[in-house]
């Protein structure tokens, strides 16, 4: 399983080796794909062809990987062996989107790195906790006039707002307040970008190059107001590090904290970099927690034994309380694993796509270097044969001993593995717990439930959100 070099050829399965879905001349197997529902498709094909099969979508070959040891050794092979794939860098520059984190690779990832870490260092993040309970107090105060008015709750679109607002404070000290606002928000524009730059890595041909949509011209026109509002955010920080030269030393901020460490000698980092990554920290904070949280939701609500538990959990932890502290949020152990078991059934990164550097190997099968890898990542984690009771919400499973945990956690990777680990999970478990904590301190649920009655619909636009979610509420007494 080693990734990191290549036997003699000879003694590998080479691309064409491998099974998988018949395709078509030209097209190959692109005009098959879904691409809001790519991570079930592969699901499904992993069952028929084995946990290692093969794609082409166009001119690109695909390896496609089912098994959660291959998957780790590939994500710990990154960024020397494997980077992110040409065709995101290409779609996201075409967009006029800035480069970051997320897609840098190499020496300029590295750089990247140690600044975004630094944003993200606990301590630093731990500073910022009490703007996150202002944010939090005004997710409570729309829910509570939501309750008053016995108003339905679009789940994700109030989630996606507390996930801007806590963003935006956390990491800029700009406080948008979307909670609190109707009014064409910036979040309205972020919600374009993610599923607009998914759709066209994934379509056949480049339509919005020669007869852009009205959804293109959208699109358009959200980049710019993002691109604008990313400026001015790291304008005003560096205006305020200039009038308080002691904010590189302790910033209020997670920019300044970026720009701090930018600004240190050799760093090799510019604005253009920070603006790259202020735009990741905005569009993957706000759909990924949002999302997680949305499921962790319905899928308390659906399990009454655990949302009774963690209901008593929080009751206890905070006693008399009205917001918890920054410790008893640390206490609230039934709550994070309740956070753990619903990334692990319903990851918000349900595939992982990388590209080889070099030639390198993935178990018996050679990837010369140019060839894509897509990791399936929940495939092993709701498998009986990995875990019993897979396919049951059991929050329990995460509170056992030390072998049963480490089991669920080799298999359930929603932050990634290896040095490309998300460097935000810190402070998205502390988002999603004090979302769940206010919710359950402050509400009784009445349902939280899809206009049809059934199951959300997954849907997969970069991030895999649930469909069509809303939620009643009344107040606790």
């Amino acid at each position: 399983m080693d990734s990191t070099a290549a036997p003699a050829a000879g003694a590998l399965r080479q691309f064409d080796d491998l099974p998988g879905p018949r395709g078509v001349p030209v097209f190959g197997n692109l005009l098959q794909m879904d691409s809001t529902r790519v991570h079930q498709q592969v699901e499904g094909w992993c069952e028929e062809f084995g946990p290692v099969f093969r794609l082409r979508l166009g001119k690109r070959r695909i390896v496609v990987v089912g098994d959660h040891e291959l998957i780790t050794t590939a994500l710990r092979d990154r960024p020397e062996g494997f980077k992110r794939t040409a065709r995101l860098e290409q779609v996201g520059a075409e967009m006029g989107l800035a480069g970051g984190l997320f897609t840098a690779s190499g020496e300029v990832w590295k750089r990247q790195r140690r600044m975004v870490m630094a944003g993200f260092d606990p301590v630093h993040v731990k500073r910022y906790y009490p703007f996150l309970l202002r944010v939090a107090e005004r997710l409570v105060g729309r829910w509570q006039a939501a309750a008053r008015e016995d108003r339905r709750i679009v789940l994700q679109a109030d989630l996606m707002r507390f996930t801007v607002d806590a963003v935006a404070g956390l990491a800029f000290g700009e406080d948008v307040n979307t909670l609190q606002s109707d009014e064409d928000v910036i979040q309205q524009h972020l919600n374009r970008i993610f599923p607009m730059l998914f759709k066209r890595i994934f379509a056949p041909l480049p339509t919005w190059r020669w007869w852009p949509s009205a959804a293109d011209r959208a699109l358009a026109r959200s980049v710019a107001e993002v691109n604008v509002a990313v400026q001015g955010f790291i304008a005003k920080a560096r205006t305020r590090m200039a009038a308080d030269p002691a904010l590189h030393d302790e910033p209020g901020n997670l920019l300044e904290a970026m720009l701090a460490a930018a600004d240190e000698p050799g760093s090799g980092i510019d604005d253009e970099q920070v603006a790259g990554n202020v735009l990741t920290l905005l569009l993957a904070g706000e759909d990924t927690t949002a999302n997680t949280l949305a499921w962790m939701i319905w899928l308390l609500w659906r399990n009454p034994g655990a949302l009774t538990r963690a209901r008593a959990e929080v009751d206890r932890v905070c006693g008399d309380a009205t917001l918890p502290s920054l410790e008893q949020l640390g206490a609230l152990a039934f709550v994070e694993a309740c956070a753990h078991e619903t990334m692990r059934l319903r990851p918000v990164a349900p595939i992982n796509t990388m590209q080889a550097i070099r030639d390198t190997r993935v178990g018996d099968v050679l990837v010369p270097a140019g060839m894509i890898v897509m990791a399936v990542m929940r495939r092993d984690a709701t498998s009986e044969r990995h875990l019993p009771n897979a396919a049951v919400f059991d929050p329990e499973r995460w509170l056992l001993d030390v072998k049963q945990v480490g089991a669920a956690k080799r298999l359930s990777m929603p932050f990634g593995a290896g040095p490309r680990i998300c460097p935000g999970r810190y402070l998205a478990l502390m988002e999603i717990k004090l979302a769940c904590a206010l919710l359950l301190r402050n509400f009784d649920i009445t349902a939280v439930d899809t206009p049809d009655g059934q199951a959300p619909r997954e849907l997969l636009q970069l991030a895999m959100g649930p469909v069509g979610l809303s939620m009643r509420l009344l107040p606790r007494a």
